[in-house]
């Protein structure tokens, strides 16, 4: 693939201005409209424990209320990638260290995200066969934004400051000759 001359090429773009912001706006409306099927299928649940009949007025909010975190994350990525690629256009060092503001704690908290829904399984979260469908689309889902955020950040398929803008200055130089 060719190198890219923006922070946020199409490829980043597409993948973290629409298609995580419409995973996360897909599960707030999911969690609202059943947050109790939303709570129960998190996780597996022991033959012998169930999950509750109904939940506490607390679990729902509970539950709600991350879902819209989880939507207003998706929602500010969209804002921000957008001005970045509409107003720092001309500016790629600027446009890179904005993005790389973005990036960061996301891919912070994709790690995280995985790491806790690990721990929180105890110990049977190694025994596959027993994830819920929910927690299978967790972390596939998770790693579709882990693993192209870690490619941002090693530069791969855009545009690097330290290393590209050098190869525009001998470009420009070039072409002078």
């Amino acid at each position: 693939m060719q190198q890219s001359a923006s922070a946020i090429p199409d490829f980043y773009y597409a993948l973290f201005a629409f298609y995580e912001p419409a995973l996360t706006i897909l599960g707030f409306i999911g969690a609202v409209h059943d947050p109790e099927t939303t709570h129960n299928t998190q996780a597996p649940w022991p033959a012998d424990n169930p999950p509750p009949a109904t939940l506490p007025k607390a679990s729902i909010v509970t539950v709600i209320q991350l879902a819209h975190v989880c939507a207003l994350m998706g929602v500010v990525n969209f804002f921000v990638l957008t001005a970045a690629r509409k107003h720092l256009s001309t500016q790629l060092a600027v446009q890179e260290k904005i993005i790389f503001a973005l990036m960061t704690p996301l891919l912070m908290g994709d790690c995280m995200h995985l790491f806790v829904t690990l721990w929180a399984l105890g110990d049977g979260r190694w025994d596959i066969s027993q994830w819920s469908p929910m927690l299978w689309t967790t972390i596939v889902l998770g790693f579709s934004l882990m693993i192209p955020r870690i490619m941002w950040h090693l530069g791969i398929w855009r545009y690097v400051d330290t290393r590209d803008r050098q190869l525009d200055s001998d470009v420009t130089t070039d072409e002078k000759k």
